[in-house]
């Protein structure tokens, strides 16, 4: 019995619960099992079996199906409802196929008639040990060992109590600090509409009046502003003191500071989080609640939504497939999946919408995924799955410095070139990003071969063919198939020709209600949709925003750049230093957020070091684009960790750890990338830094 029970607890829990009313029969099994080498509970009705089970929650419950006043089956009901991820199997002298049919609309794991031998007992029990597992999974259910301190502040995916309480106390520190010397300038600072002057880098610098601070505009659009009567009878607006703003300023960084640490463990779960931004900015007075539900509600947390739901309109309509032939058919062997295809989709997305690329494709690279390890033979191939779609949505990223087209952030920084005279054509800005586009991708593509080739379980395969095979396995194109195409095109259209006036999230919701009608999709097919990640975007959107408002955001990048030594404040450093701090930057807010705040410092310090704002302008631009960090780092991100996730174990194949892991290696080389070939490469060659 010993050296079985070591065997048991080795791999983990292993709890069992017998319900059954014939005690002789429950006795002789619960020793039986006991020999074994499990922890037996037993009982003798349903009523009981519900108390252990709130209390003290078995892997397995073998399960009479006949017994007095509560049946298995009413008692199966409630376990579900307490503990989904509990394995049941149900023994009964009683066994039909009826029966079996009734139980197994309440996921019963196993049906078996008693008496059963012991052994085939023992491998249900272990088989369900497994599938539980997977069930935890599906219902995102941590497991957190307690056997000691450590192992319980580590925990697990989800819930890790020592970084919880890690992230809380960042938090506190850095909110109730005194409010730094740097801060209290940022916000004491009068607008005076000179070129060049500091508290342009604040987000709504434009928009301010003359001679307004900070603290006087934040509260007059957040509706801070309260109307004081005075004594002669006139009445004086008063706004926010600088002590209040500037704590609210330090309540967003606390909240950033929390946050990273939050994405970068899976500390609580993503969606979670997103709760937790959204009460302390609520309850911290970051932004009245109608104002801090449209800091919520931005255009691209509709468009992450959208996505997601038209994602599964291909895949249920089987477009994906056909979309995927086309797509991927040079993508006959890892090689050329990794080094012919990231060059291809980041050229383009350098001048259509890389999120609407990466959201049509992310399905599509997880059914080839599927496809893959079915042939293989395999359950599942995580690095396989690793590689692929962090592949995908990395090299969708690098498009940005291709062309001003490649969205907001190029906008910004174009605006912001205007204020000096000196904003680059769309021919100029093409000439000095786009050839660094494909060198990035290929670096990238570099990363992922050398790092994962001996890791992945199928070291060979032709994705085309797969992907091939499985539209084949459909046949023709069906009515819904067409007419998902159809809404598809118009979406591409729209996002291509309108989406200055609709934005991106506009044209996407107007297609589902078009699939709606025609019948593509139900409303069920749209809530299925992950909307823990939608909600995680949407805090990210959110938190920029608080950011922004407050003076947080430009406090932080000032920070950054007196950080930096003096050899990097002007010339090439400069340019260096500029890609360093967005590129870092940007992991933690919207790509435009980080222009916003951080070209208004560093452009500015090009006029007087003599070297050309262009050149640090678009450096600024350019490392806006290496969001690779975090999950919240774009809407790309978000898409991809959606959809990672294996439908029929629920597992998550990516995760936020995966995405800090590669993701600071990629930003590491993009940044070098940009350095040696851009930098000191062709724009010296140009004669850029003349």
């Amino acid at each position: 019995m010993g050296e079985n029970e070591t065997i048991r607890q080795s791999d983990g829990l292993s709890e069992i619960l017998i319900v059954d009313d014939e005690n002789a029969f429950r006795s002789a099994m619960k020793k039986q099992l006991e020999v074994r080498g499990y922890r037996v509970w037993d009982a003798d009705n349903g009523e009981d079996a519900i108390k252990i089970i709130r209390h003290d929650n078995p892997e397995v419950v073998i399960l009479d199906q006949k017994m007095p006043k509560m049946d298995g089956i009413q008692t199966l009901r409630e376990i579900k409802k307490l503990r989904p991820e509990v394995q049941v199997i149900m023994l009964t002298g009683h066994g039909s196929t009826e029966s079996a049919r009734v139980t197994g609309k309440y996921d019963v794991f196993s049906y078996l008639q008693k008496p059963c031998g012991l052994d085939e007992l023992v491998d249900k029990i272990e088989a369900a040990r497994k599938e539980r597992v997977y069930a935890m999974a599906r219902h995102e259910i941590p497991h957190v060992e307690k056997d000691s301190v450590w192992k319980w502040l580590l925990g697990a995916h989800n819930r890790r109590p020592g970084l919880i309480m890690l992230g809380f106390l960042a938090f506190a520190v850095i909110t109730f600090m005194p409010i730094p010397n740097r801060l209290h300038a940022w916000l004491s600072a009068q607008k005076t509409e000179t070129l060049g002057e500091p508290l342009m880098g604040y987000a709504d610098y434009r928009k301010m009046k003359a001679g307004e601070t900070i603290p006087e505009y934040y509260s007059e659009k957040a509706g801070w502003t309260k109307k004081v009567h005075l004594p002669d009878g006139t009445e004086k607006k008063v706004a926010l003191t600088l002590e209040q703003a500037g704590f609210r300023a330090k309540v967003m960084t606390g909240i950033l500071a929390m946050s990273v640490v939050f994405w970068a463990s899976g500390a609580i779960p993503v969606g979670m989080t997103a709760l937790v931004v959204c009460a302390l900015m609520y309850f911290f007075g970051i932004l009245p609640p109608d104002k801090l539900a449209q800091a919520f509600a931005k255009d691209s947390v509709f468009f992450v939504f959208g996505v997601l739901a038209i994602g599964n309109a291909i895949g249920k309509t089987g477009l994906d497939r056909r979309i995927g032939s086309l797509l991927l058919g040079t993508s006959t062997s890892p090689a050329r999946l990794l080094f012919i295809f990231p060059p291809l989709l980041a050229v383009t997305a350098s001048f259509l919408s890389e999120h609407a690329l990466v959201a049509f494709l992310a399905p599509i690279f997880m059914l080839g995924y599927m496809s893959i390890i079915r042939a293989a033979g395999l359950q599942k191939d995580r690095n396989l799955a690793v590689m692929m779609l962090l592949m995908l949505t990395f090299a969708g990223n690098v498009g940005g410095p291709g062309s001003p087209a490649a969205g907001g952030r190029n906008a910004v920084m174009v605006s912001i070139l205007s204020d000096y005279g000196m904003a680059p054509t769309f021919g100029q800005w093409v000439k000095l990003g786009l050839p660094l586009v494909p060198v990035l991708a290929l670096s990238i593509a570099l990363y992922f071969y050398l790092v994962f080739r001996n890791k992945i379980q199928v070291k060979d395969f032709n994705l085309a063919i797969e992907i091939a095979r499985e539209s084949e396995k459909i046949g023709k194109m069906t009515r819904q198939e067409y007419f998902t195409a159809g809404v598809l095109v118009l979406l591409v259209i729209l996002w291509c020709a309108f989406s200055n006036r609709f934005g991106m999230g506009g044209p996407v919701i107007l297609a589902i209600v078009l699939l709606n009608i025609l019948g593509v999709i139900r409303w069920r097919d749209v809530a299925s949709i992950h909307w823990d990640v939608v909600a995680l975007y949407a805090a990210a959107t959110a938190t920029g925003a608080g950011l922004a408002i407050t003076g947080g955001a430009v406090w932080l990048a000032d920070t950054f750049v007196s950080m930096l030594p003096e050899y990097m404040k002007s010339g090439t450093g400069l340019a260096m230093s500029a890609s360093i701090i967005s590129g870092v930057i940007t992991n933690f807010m919207s790509d435009g957020a980080t222009v916003a705040a951080v070209g208004p410092i560093t452009v500015p310090m090009a006029t007087i070091s003599g070297v050309s704002p262009v050149v640090v302008g678009l450096a600024t631009a350019f490392a806006s684009s290496y969001a690779f960090m975090f999950i919240v780092g774009t809407p790309n991100n978000a898409i991809v960790y959606s959809f990672a996730k294996d439908p029929e174990t629920g597992e998550q194949l990516v995760t936020s750890m995966d995405f800090l892991k590669h993701g600071t290696v990629i930003l590491v080389i993009c940044l070098v990338v940009t350095w040696a070939w851009a930098f000191f490469g062709y724009w010296q060659w140009m004669g850029v830094f003349k």
